[in-house]
């Protein structure tokens, strides 16, 4: 049997390990509460419990992200073509070029569901138009690929490069000429692209060109 001494010290130990458990969990507890509540209330279009949490002192919730997808409250309101929200969380703060698990921006959403409005709100709340995707992918060659000339007037007249590579080394005139010389996406690269010295430019660049 153990000594008394032993015994006691062992307790006295463990309670408080057990103490500072306790009192680390409510912290981290309350931090995943106040992201996760946030999230919830943007997607139930909840004003008030948005802005209670935002006013919250110190609060940094504009920008939590969901724990198993990545996507912040500017992908909700994009998701749902919401561009009251989306001029709203901006003004609170949102960074409008946080990507979700999968390197999707909001602005790379927005131009996969054909969204004109809310392509040409983060453009101009400062999104960046050459950003990619886990693939290498551009929102210009989401455009392309689904033939939205609109899209991609915008895309191109913001500094949308479509000589930027993605993984595979195609870019997005790479994939307009794919479709054929007479697709009217070839012609709308040609029509709108800006000089190389005045498009926009991030990241790393992939591969030769076919």
């Amino acid at each position: 049997m153990a000594p008394l001494r032993t015994i006691l010290r062992t307790g006295i130990l463990t309670g408080l390990a057990g103490l500072s458990i306790g009192l680390a969990m409510p912290a981290a507890a309350q931090l995943y509460s106040d992201g996760y509540e946030f999230l919830q209330a943007v997607e139930k279009k909840d004003g008030t419990k948005v802005t209670e949490l935002l006013d919250a002192p110190g609060s940094t919730v504009v920008n939590a992200r969901d724990l198993s997808t990545g996507r912040s409250a500017m992908h909700i309101v994009v998701a749902r073509r919401d561009g009251t929200w989306i001029d709203f969380l901006y003004q609170q703060g949102a960074n409008v070029n946080i990507a979700d698990n999968d390197g999707m921006t909001p602005l790379m959403l927005a131009t996969q569901l054909g969204y004109v409005e809310g392509v040409e709100k983060l453009i101009a709340h400062g999104a960046r138009v050459d950003v990619t995707n886990s693939s290498g992918e551009t929102p210009l060659m989401y455009a392309v690929h689904g033939r939205n000339t609109e899209l991609m007037r915008v895309l191109l007249q913001a500094g949308a490069d479509p000589d930027r590579y993605d993984n595979s080394g195609r870019s997005a005139r790479d994939y307009a000429r794919l479709r054929g010389a007479n697709d009217v996406t070839n012609g709308t690269i040609t029509r709108y692209e800006r000089p190389e010295g005045e498009r926009a430019s991030s990241g790393t660049t992939y591969g030769p060109s076919f």
